[in-house]
């Protein structure tokens, strides 16, 4: 679990992300307040979800340097609501002259409102050839399952959309006429403080993706090229796409019922108190302590 120290070793891996990562910020005073947050959940663990967020760091162990983070929310929705573009389709007819037409519309709703959300996944390049992306990402299962009531009964993911040359062209096509600003102003606005002014300004009607431009159309539910191996673990674990985008940049929100992702479906706890998750052969992540304290690593064969 982020302690306060870890705050200088978070500004320099938070340099690396190219931007569009909300739960890394590359501002101090944004961290520090995510790193607050985190420390204040961890030590309550409540009983049930009610606005805690948690914060992972992945230490090199030798030296003690900081080479990647992933939070968690335990429920969307508790200070505002969480918006996504849901895919829908509808189909228009004519007998005369005979003639159909089919094309899908993009609905703002708050579907997910309640749910828990995993994110904020991002290694050290040095460190993504050693298999330390999946520790990270399963250390959160493994939260989860230790403190299941602190969670919701179904848990999403955001991943980053699609960005060409540091543009969104989702972003230009559907949001920048409303927000009046470029890519480049509205990630930074988007990290620092959230996505709850794309919903304040973005009209409320469904938007006919048919009259966007085709590169803002290729871009619904397509992920950022660097968010493509976060999106195959997911996939692993048995989380799904359902046609829901992130209002911000289009990118694919997954989903799956919290105890049968399989990382808690298929964990064990052994007699000395710790969670056990099987991760190749003669390698498994173990997990102990609670709240503030808890720890995962790897064990066993390299």
């Amino acid at each position: 679990m982020v302690r306060a120290d870890d705050i200088a070793g978070l500004l320099t891996l938070s340099a690396l992300t190219g931007g569009g990562m909300t739960n890394l910020p590359n501002d101090r005073d944004a961290l520090s307040e995510k790193i607050a947050w985190s420390t204040r959940s961890a030590e309550t663990m409540p009983s049930s979800p009610q606005d805690e967020y948690y914060m992972l760091v992945l230490e090199d162990a030798p030296g003690g340097r900081i080479i990647g983070t992933a939070s968690l929310y335990s429920r969307l929705g508790a200070r505002l609501p969480f918006y996504s573009y849901k895919l829908g389709r509808v189909t228009h007819a004519s007998s005369h002259p005979p003639r159909s037409f089919s094309t899908q519309l993009l609905f703002l709703v708050n579907d997910y409102d309640g749910a828990s959300e995993v994110g904020g996944l991002f290694v050290h390049a040095d460190a993504r050839v050693a298999g330390y992306g999946r520790l990270l990402a399963r250390s959160r299962y493994l939260l989860i399952a230790r403190h299941r009531a602190a969670f919701a009964d179904r848990t999403i993911a955001d991943l980053r959309g699609y960005a060409a040359n540091g543009a969104s062209p989702f972003w230009k096509a559907v949001g920048e006429p409303f927000f009046g600003s470029d890519f480049e102003a509205a990630d930074l606005h988007n990290a620092l403080h959230g996505n709850q002014f794309i919903a304040d300004l973005m009209p409320r009607y469904p938007i006919y993706t048919s009259l966007l431009p085709a590169d803002a159309r290729d871009a619904i539910g397509r992920p950022h090229d660097d968010s493509r191996a976060a999106l195959r673990l997911l996939e692993q674990e048995g989380f799904s796409w359902d046609g829901y985008v992130d209002i911000f940049d289009g990118g694919p929100t997954v989903s799956a019922r919290t105890d049968q992702i399989a990382a808690i479906r298929d964990c064990i706890s052994t007699p000395d108190g710790r969670t056990v998750i099987a991760d190749g052969p003669g390698r498994y992540i173990s997990a102990q302590g609670h709240g503030p304290t808890f720890v995962a690593t790897i064990e066993g064969a390299s």
